[in-house]
């Protein structure tokens, strides 16, 4: 779509990239000023920098390049959905499903069902991983945020990069003297001897911290909560497992453990039977990017995890 505009005198003295910024608002600036040294933007018919400062009545053309050919095929895929606008989609992601395709899950991620859904995404991250603000793991359950413009993208983004945006997990963990609440923070990276696998115990890396409190002692195990204050990959699962109280089901960085008691507990196999971390993404909030509204979401304990607790329960 080309934009055809005037400029009127107020902004007399300001740079071309800020001007059109304040006015795609479905753009970054950042974008923009990619447009403008591409020569998609003319001023008065001629190309110009990002920082060209404008004079009233000039002309601007925009004529936006064509958006990146998506290589994420639609698929009809099966999940829930909490809460759909203009702007964004929160999902209520299944376990077991992966979020976007990648090595080893080639398609029939949840990605993949957005875009079939709910068509085109926010271009931010186009075309591997177009609207994909955030990730949960494959095995976790539970909330996240897509993006479905650019400018929605950006600003839910910035939220997350500022610990702004509110998450919270459930989880049942391995309880061998666990405190009621407390925090955990290291530096955290890759794990030298394998590279699928992230640790906290590395000399130099990126803050990472988890904060918990145990919400029910369920010996040998507790139901905790969990806050994140930072998002790094497998985060939970390695500040828990590092720590010696592993989740549940966790065939990455668990650990196996009999369970001797009581006997129908045996019965349900390795881990309470789970085939996944007893790991649930149970909240999601923050700042709607277009009306500003402080929104939150809450996701149910799903049934497989909602087993383990009531049978150590009984």
């Amino acid at each position: 779509m080309t934009h055809r505009i005037v400029v009127d005198p107020a902004a007399e003295g300001e740079r071309i990239d800020r001007y059109l910024a304040d006015r795609l608002t479905d753009h970054s600036r950042t974008r923009i000023a990619g447009w403008i040294r591409e020569g998609h933007v003319r001023l008065d018919g001629e190309r110009v920098r990002p920082s060209a400062t404008l004079a009233p009545g000039q002309q601007i053309v925009v004529e936006p390049p064509p958006p990146p050919a998506a290589t994420v095929e639609p698929q009809p895929i099966d999940f829930a959905v909490a809460h759909v606008d203009p702007a964004l989609v929160v999902v209520d992601k299944p376990a077991h499903l992966v979020v976007h395709p990648g090595a080893g899950n080639p398609d029939g991620t949840l990605l993949n069902g957005m875009l079939h859904r709910f068509g085109p995404l926010s271009p931010v991250g186009a075309p591997e991983r177009p609207g994909v603000v955030h990730r949960i793991d494959a095995g976790t359950s539970g909330l996240l945020v897509f993006a479905r413009t650019e400018a929605a993208h950006h600003h839910l983004a910035a939220q997350f990069a500022d610990h702004s945006a509110e998450r919270r997990y459930l989880a049942l963990a391995w309880d061998h003297g666990l405190a009621d609440a407390g925090t955990i923070e290291t530096r955290y990276g890759r794990h030298g001897g394998d590279r699928r696998k992230f640790t906290g115990q590395v000399a130099r890396g990126k803050r990472a911290v988890t904060h918990w409190r145990v919400l029910e002692r369920l010996p040998p195990c507790a139901w905790v909560e969990l806050r994140l204050e930072t998002g790094r990959t497998h985060q939970i699962r390695v500040h828990f497992a590092e720590a010696g109280h592993p989740l549940v089901g966790d065939a990455t960085y668990g650990r196996k453990r009999r369970i001797d008691r009581p006997p129908e507990l045996r019965r349900l196999g390795f881990e309470l039977g789970l085939t996944r971390q007893a790991l649930h993404a149970a909240r999601l909030g923050f700042v709607h990017p277009v009306t500003e509204e402080a929104l939150c979401f809450d996701s149910p304990v799903p049934p497989d995890i909602e087993a383990a607790r009531r049978a150590l329960r009984r």
